[in-house]
C-alpha cells in the first residue's frame, strides 16, 4: 500500500521482527475495557470548549431574525414557513448495541471523527438511538469576529480600519474568525451530526469569502445552516434566497427588474435544487441520456421572479446606496421586498407553476419554492449530494431512491414530520440505510476523506485541541480546502470528479494529487512527531494545534496492544496481519528505556507516536468505507 510504504520509509523502516498477531482474547479485552468506561479519552478539551464560546465583538445574535423581516409572522403559523426544530423525532428508541466496526464507521460518516468516548456511546446505544439523540442537541454557533459596524461607517475621510490595528481585515471582513470557531466546534462540541450536515450543506449552498467580505454576514449565514440542518429543505432554500450575503455573492440583492442578473437564478436551479439533467427517482439519467431540466428562457423566468429584494434596513454608507428605493449593503437579517424593484409580469415556472400578473415578490418566492419542491429531481439530487458528503461517493441507484423517498415523504422509521424536504428523515435514511450500515461494503463503496476531515479526525482521535489557525492559511491552503474560501460557487471540487482508470467518481479527488498524498503524511507527522503548533498571541484565546498522547501511554509497552487499540479506534478493526506485523515491528524499534522515569515516559511516548503515525497513514484510514 503506497501510503503505508511512504510512512514506513519516512520513519526509517523496521529492524526487529514480530510473530505476534491479535488474538480474539486480546481484542475482546480491549473492547471490554472501553465499554466499562475506560476509554482513555480526555474530557478536559470538550469542557473547555463549552466555556470558550464567547460573544462576537458586535454582540449581535448570529441567527437573529429581525422583527420586520417579511416572513417573521409566518414562522409562527406553520405551513410553508420556517419551523423550529421538532421536540421529538425518532421516537423513544431503545438501546440496540452494535459492533465496534459499525460504531467507528458511523462515527466517520456522521461526526468529524471517532473518539474512544464517542465510539463507546454509539456501540452501547446503536445507530438509530445515537442519531436521534444527536438531533435533539442544541446547535453549536459561530460567535467570533466583528459586528455590523463595517456597514454603518459613514466617515468618508477615514477608512473603517484606520486605527483598528493590523488585524482589522482579518477580524472584521474575513472568514478567519469563523474558521477558528469551526475547528474548535468540530473537534470538541457534542453536536457532531448537526455540524457534519451543516458542513455538507455549506458545500452545496456555497458562499465564499473570496468574493464577499463581512465577518458578521458570513457568521449569520453559517449559523443559519447549523440551525436549519435538521429542519426542512424548503425553509433552507427560502433562507438562502433571502440571505443578504448570498444576495451579494450571486448578484440578486437590488437586482434590476427589467434586465435582471441571472446568476442566482441559474445556481438555484443547477446547484442548489434540481441539477441540469432530468433524473429518475434513483438518480439515474431519465431515458439514459442527459435531457435538460431547464433552458435559458427558464433561467430568465426565475431571475424575473426573484427580483424585488433589497438588503435589510440598517446599512449606511458615506457614498449613498445607489438606486433610489433600495437599501445599502447590510448583512444582518433577511432581505426585504421592494415592490418597485419587482417584475410582476406573468411568468411560467417549472412543475407547472404559474405566476399571474401583478404578483408580489414574496408571492413569487413561494411560487419558486413550490416549483422546486414539486420537481421530481429534487429528492434524488439533494439526496445524492448528502450521501456523497456523509457516506459514499458512488451510492447505488437503489440507495439514492430510498433516500429520495424519505426526502419526498418527509418520514423514515419514525424520523421526520411528514413534510417533503424533512432533513431529519433524509439524514436518518442516509445513515441507517443498509449500504451505510453493512460491515461488508461493496468495492465501490466509501469516499476519500477530504482534508478538513483529516485535520479534525486526527485531532479528535488523539485527544487534541486546536484554535484552527494552523488549519487555515497553512494546511488549509496546502491541501486546497481552506474552509469558507472555496474558489467558486461550485465548491472546492465537483461532485462528479472521475477517479482515473475507473468508472467511479470521487469528488474529493478533485483536490487530491501525488503532492497532496505526501502533504497528508506531513500533516500527520506535524501533529504526532513535530508537536503541532504553539498558540499565536494574535489569535483570541489561542490554543495552538496539538495532540495529547498521554491516554495511550499505558498500552505502549505492549506494541501489539497499542497498535490494536489505535486500529480499533481509527478503523473499527485490527489491521490485517501483514500490516499489523510491520507496524508492530516499527513500534518496537523504539526500545522502552527504564533508566529514569522521564526516560521511560519519553520512550513510551515515541512508541505511541510511531504507532499513531503509521495507523493514520494506512489507506484504510484515508478511504473511509
Amino acid at each position: 500500500m503506497l501510503l503505508l510504504s511512504l510512512a514506513l520509509a519516512a520513519c526509517g523502516g523496521a529492524e526487529q521482527t514480530s510473530t505476534a498477531s491479535a488474538t480474539t482474547t486480546e481484542r475482546s479485552s480491549l473492547l471490554d475495557g472501553w465499554l466499562a468506561g475506560d476509554a482513555g479519552g480526555d474530557d478536559t478539551a470538550e469542557d473547555e470548549a463549552f466555556e470558550d464560546q464567547e460573544p462576537s465583538m458586535g454582540g449581535d445574535d448570529p441567527w437573529q431574525q429581525p422583527e420586520d423581516e417579511v416572513f417573521a409572522k409566518s414562522t409562527l403559523r406553520g405551513g410553508n414557513s420556517v419551523q423550529a426544530t421538532p421536540k421529538s423525532t425518532g421516537g423513544n428508541l431503545r438501546n440496540t448495541p452494535t459492533s465496534q466496526l459499525d460504531a467507528v464507521r458511523l462515527a466517520h460518516q456522521a461526526s468529524f471523527g471517532p473518539t474512544e468516548k464517542l465510539v463507546v456511546q454509539i456501540r452501547q446505544q446503536g445507530p438509530a438511538r445515537w442519531i436521534s439523540g444527536q438531533m435533539k442537541l442544541a446547535p453549536s454557533k459561530y460567535t467570533r469576529g466583528g459586528s455590523d459596524a463595517i456597514h454603518k461607517h459613514t466617515d468618508a475621510s477615514r477608512g473603517f480600519c484606520t486605527g483598528r490595528g493590523d488585524q482589522c481585515w482579518r477580524d472584521w471582513y474575513s472568514s478567519t474568525p469563523l474558521l477558528w470557531d469551526f475547528y474548535r466546534n468540530a473537534t470538541t462540541r457534542p453536536d457532531q451530526l448537526r455540524q457534519r450536515v451543516a458542513f455538507a450543506l455549506q458545500q452545496m449552498l456555497v458562499v465564499s469569502n473570496l468574493e464577499v467580505e463581512g465577518t458578521y454576514g458570513l457568521r449569520n449565514y453559517h449559523n443559519m445552516l447549523l440551525s436549519q440542518a435538521f429542519g426542512n429543505y424548503r425553509d433552507i432554500l427560502r433562507l438562502v434566497t433571502l440571505s443578504p450575503i448570498m444576495g451579494d455573492y450571486l448578484n440578486n440583492a437590488n437586482n434590476d427588474p427589467v434586465a435582471p442578473n441571472e446568476n442566482f437564478a441559474r445556481e438555484l436551479l443547477q446547484l442548489f435544487s434540481i441539477g441540469t439533467c432530468e433524473l429518475n427517482q434513483d438518480g439515474s439519467l431519465r431515458g439514459g441520456i442527459c435531457q435538460a431540466t431547464y433552458d435559458n428562457d427558464t433561467v430568465r423566468s426565475y431571475a424575473y421572479a426573484l427580483t424585488g429584494w433589497t438588503y435589510p434596513p440598517g446599512g449606511r454608507s458615506p457614498w449613498g446606496c445607489g438606486s433610489s428605493g433600495v437599501n445599502c449593503r447590510y448583512y444582518k437579517g433577511n432581505m426585504v421586498p421592494v415592490a418597485a424593484r419587482h417584475n410582476s409580469n406573468e411568468l411560467g415556472l417549472l412543475s407547472g407553476v404559474e405566476l399571474d400578473p401583478g404578483h408580489t415578490a414574496p408571492q413569487a418566492l413561494e411560487a419558486v419554492l413550490d416549483s422546486l419542491m414539486n420537481h421530481p429531481n429534487i429528492g434524488p439530487f439533494v439526496g445524492r449530494h448528502l450521501i456523497q458528503q456523509l457516506v459514499s461517493s458512488n451510492p447505488s441507484p437503489a440507495y439514492v431512491a430510498r433516500v429520495a423517498q424519505a426526502f419526498q415523504t418527509g418520514r423514515f422509521q419514525g424520523f421526520g414530520l411528514g413534510r417533503p424536504g424533512d432533513m431529519k428523515a433524509t439524514v436518518a435514511a442516509i445513515l441507517l440505510d443498509p449500504e451505510a450500515r453493512t460491515e461488508s461494503p461493496s468495492a465501490q463503496a466509501g469516499r476519500l476523506r477530504e482534508p478538513v476531515q483529516l485535520f479534525t479526525g486526527v485531532l479528535r482521535a488523539l485527544n487534541g485541541r486546536t484554535d484552527g489557525d494552523a488549519l487555515a492559511w497553512w494546511w488549509g491552503e496546502d491541501l486546497r480546502q481552506h474552509v469558507f474560501r472555496p474558489p467558486s460557487v461550485f465548491n472546492f471540487y465537483p461532485p462528479d470528479y472521475p477517479v482515473a482508470g475507473t468508472s467511479l467518481v470521487g469528488p474529493a479527488f478533485g483536490i487530491h494529487n501525488a503532492n497532496a498524498a505526501l502533504q497528508r503524511l506531513n500533516f500527520i507527522n506535524y501533529l504526532v512527531f513535530w508537536g503541532g503548533s504553539q498558540p499565536d498571541r494574535s489569535v483570541p484565546k489561542a490554543l495552538g494545534t496539538q495532540v495529547n498522547l498521554k491516554a495511550f501511554i499505558n498500552d505502549a509497552e505492549d506494541a501489539g496492544r497499542l497498535v490494536d487499540r489505535l486500529s480499533l479506534l481509527l478503523l473499527g478493526e485490527v489491521l490485517p496481519n501483514d500490516q499489523r506485523t510491520v507496524v508492530i515491528n516499527a513500534v518496537n524499534t523504539y526500545a522502552v528505556r527504564t533508566t529514569t522515569k522521564a526516560e521511560r515516559t519519553d520512550s513510551l511516548t515515541n512508541r505511541v507516536r510511531q504507532a499513531a503515525y503509521l495507523v493514520l497513514a494506512t489507506p484504510q484510514y484515508h478511504l473511509t468505507r
